[in-house]
């Protein structure tokens, strides 16, 4: 089969101290969880339990609030025993229930009752997507169906792209879950393809990981809806939407056929909505990647949503020495975490601690104007000269083409400086300090 892969920039990342990707450690279960009112792209969830309320599992605990706001859900039975507020590094207000666990579960360990969906209408499966509140399970967590009905009013033709792209090895709990998960991703894809009007599916997948995507079209094949795999490049960003696209485009050109539009989702969201239409069970726990040099056994770890991170590297053996960077994503596109108090959330698809900085680093050094920025870059920006008239406009932005970029990483990878040139475009671009 051909690869299509995107024309230009890029780089092929490897990562030795990512956990394997063979298979998948359940967490033990967390006394406290910590379960944050905001795990999506919009406003807060209201909460819809006091503290020394008694909770079940799977129940309601916070209600969404306008677009981008997504329900919130108990992932174990207890009692709230108190609320928490805090600031993230990037300055944004948020606010969490924790739950002491005690009494009977009511979906774990059960058998669970499983629900005919193919009688539902489309509006049907988008209420049901709504209220147990699933979201695209990735930065920045928008709720999966309004992804839907931002699509339904004016689209003549509509494929479900299912984006099975490993351009990233901290991508590994993903890679895991579709293989674990296999059958609840392909049903998952035909129930989210019947609640958006999608006329078919395409199963993109990394082309190192063919066997996969057939395993998947196989499996897809009892569904009565068209379904396609399309093969595309490993290299680092052809996960991003500019870049999948892009080739998505090319494939429909070459094979002559009209897809329309494309809405794309991840695997982990998918197996979200198949439990949620099929179990009628809310996101309760997340598969993520634990690693990095300063982690003692790097592995897939499939834990509660609420988890701590303390818990979740303790489960990984602990540290190993002093770590001087903890962030969670990837070190290519990620976040620092200042508090290992922090929970897993819906979101939450690595965490990782390294012995050396990470995320760019601070300069060490000027620019010496060595050009590697500017291969690199698959929207063919000048990152150099963006970065250089960051530092001497400020906050002004708006100049050049700064407002292209989409944050890959690619230029703070190869840079010898270490000069953080991602992050200070998009800044510049947005009129940030």
């Amino acid at each position: 089969m051909k690869i299509y892969s995107f024309p230009r920039g890029g780089i092929h990342f490897e990562d030795s101290t990512v956990p394997s990707r063979d298979t998948s450690v359940t967490a033990f279960l967390p006394g406290l969880s910590v379960i944050p009112m905001i795990q999506h792209s919009g406003k807060r969830a209201s909460p819809t339990v006091s503290v020394g309320d008694q909770v079940r599992e799977g129940m309601l605990i916070g209600q969404g609030q306008g677009p981008g706001s997504a329900n919130i859900h108990a992932t174990v039975p207890g009692r709230v025993v108190r609320q928490v507020f805090w600031k993230t590094p990037e300055g944004h207000a948020n606010d969490a229930l924790v739950i002491r666990m005690e009494g009977a579960f009511e979906k774990l360990g059960k058998r669970e009752e499983s629900f005919s969906w193919k009688g539902l209408s489309s509006q049907d499966l988008r209420n049901i997507i709504s209220d147990y509140g699933i979201v695209e399970m990735e930065m920045p967590g928008r709720p999966v169906s309004e992804m839907i009905s931002g699509f339904k009013a004016g689209a003549e033709s509509l494929a479900l792209v299912v984006r099975c792209v490993f351009d990233d090895p901290w991508l590994a709990a993903d890679y895991t879950l579709c293989r674990e998960r296999l059958g609840a991703v392909a049903e998952g894809s035909a129930i989210t393809a019947k609640a958006a009007g999608a006329n078919r599916i395409l199963f993109a997948v990394s082309h190192r990981e063919q066997n996969l995507g057939a395993k998947l079209l196989a499996e897809a094949e009892q569904w009565d809806l068209p379904a396609s795999l399309v093969l595309v490049g490993s290299r680092y960003p052809q996960r991003n939407r500019r870049e999948l696209e892009l080739v998505l485009r090319v494939y429909e050109k070459k094979e002559n056929t009209s897809l329309g539009d494309l809405l794309i989702l991840n695997p982990a969201a998918l197996a979200a909505v198949h439990d949620a239409v099929k179990f009628q069970k809310p996101i309760l726990d997340r598969y993520i990647a634990v690693g990095g040099s300063a982690v003692k056994a790097p592995q897939v770890i499939k834990a509660r949503i609420g988890t701590r991170l303390k818990e979740i590297f303790a489960e990984c053996g602990g540290f190993v020495g002093t770590p001087k960077c903890i962030a969670s994503g990837s070190p290519l596109h990620g976040r620092m975490v200042t508090d290992l108090d922090e929970p897993v959330i819906k979101t939450t698809t690595a965490v990782f601690a390294l012995h050396n900085a990470c995320l760019g680093g601070k300069q060490s050094r000027g620019c010496i104007s060595c050009g590697e920025c500017r291969f690199v870059c698959p929207v063919g920006l000048d990152p150099e000269e963006l970065y250089k008239r960051s530092l001497i406009t400020g906050k002004k932005g708006g100049i050049g083409r700064a407002g292209e970029c989409h944050g890959c990483g690619c230029c703070e990878v190869v840079c010898p400086s270490r000069l953080p040139l991602s992050t200070a475009i998009i800044h510049y671009a947005r009129g940030e300090d």
